[in-house]
């Protein structure tokens, strides 16, 4: 049992909830949740917004019929969200195994060396470059070489976007595998390319996976590059070295243009666009933890 004595000993551990630190700590905890809920209020209004708009026109009819004419109703962005994935999955061609590549280079090979480090700024700058300069790039180099717009210029114009995002995280996921790994599949005699396509990679897809995810949500919804290369076209895509619509094409035109059916038509479009980047980020946040 304690004695008296020892307990008189013992120092009070609570705070007075009238000291400077306990009203200090509770001023920071509101103020926290205060600046959350105010960065929450621009998320949730324009989602609700989104959805208001949205939701009426969504169905069938949209997502398998071509644009309407101005004052038609009906119609839907079939060749529109046919023209993304045609794009989209070009860039993915492109970007994902340059990507990944650079990346196994970077964080396996030239590691702490003086040309990775120009690699990792060169990749940071490219990040930063604006969408539409990427757009007037590719028009230079593409649409002009090849005179005319398509759907293979757009993904050029959105594989340079999403190589930044691609390289930067498949770097640190193959660098977040911890060395141990490495020195045992030395130890057992393997190569080094042998421990970095066997051991390495395998350890870091899932997070790679994850950036690629979020390159492709990025690269989806992004307009200036497409409006430069793929432009627009309101019929079906019968080849990809033909002008193409996109979602984020059809949404910026019709959102600006002056007959309701059009406009509602480009929110449904923006519901669709808000819906696959929130599926995306879901879909690499369970694969994390799943790993």
């Amino acid at each position: 049992m304690t004695s008296p004595e020892f307990a008189a000993s013992v120092p009070n551990m609570k705070r007075s909830p009238t000291s400077p630190r306990t009203l200090f700590a509770s001023a920071m905890t509101v103020i926290t949740f205060v600046c959350a809920a105010l960065a929450l209020i621009p998320l949730v209004a324009v989602l609700s917004y989104v959805l208001l708009k949205g939701i009426p026109r969504l169905g069938l009819e949209a997502f398998t019929q071509l644009p309407p004419a101005p004052g038609r109703p009906g119609g839907g962005f079939g060749n529109a969200l046919l023209g993304t994935i045609y794009t989209v999955g070009i860039a993915s061609l492109i970007s994902i195994p340059f990507g990944v590549l650079a990346a196994i280079s970077l964080s396996e090979f030239y590691r702490d060396t003086r040309l990775a480090n120009w690699i990792t700024f060169l990749t940071n700058v490219l990040s930063g470059v604006p969408s539409i300069v990427v757009g007037a790039f590719a028009y230079s180099t593409v649409v002009v070489t090849t005179g005319k717009f398509s759907s293979v210029a757009g993904g050029i114009a959105l594989a340079v976007l999403m190589l930044p995002t691609i390289v930067r995280t498949a770097t640190e996921s193959l660098e977040a595998v911890p060395r141990d790994f490495r020195q045992a599949a030395i130890g057992l005699g393997a190569t080094r390319i042998q421990t970095t396509l066997l051991v390495v990679l395998p350890a870091a897809i899932p997070a790679i996976i994850t950036g690629v995810m979020l390159a492709v949500a990025r690269a989806a919804g992004e307009t200036a590059p497409v409006l430069f290369t793929a432009s627009y076209s309101g019929y079906w895509v019968k080849s990809l070295w033909e002008p193409t619509a996109t979602m984020s094409r059809l949404v910026f035109d019709f959102a600006t243009a002056p007959y309701p059916n059009q406009q509602e038509l480009a929110w449904t479009g923006s519901l669709v666009l808000v819906a696959l980047v929130l599926i995306t980020s879901i879909l690499s946040r369970w694969i994390i933890r799943r790993k």
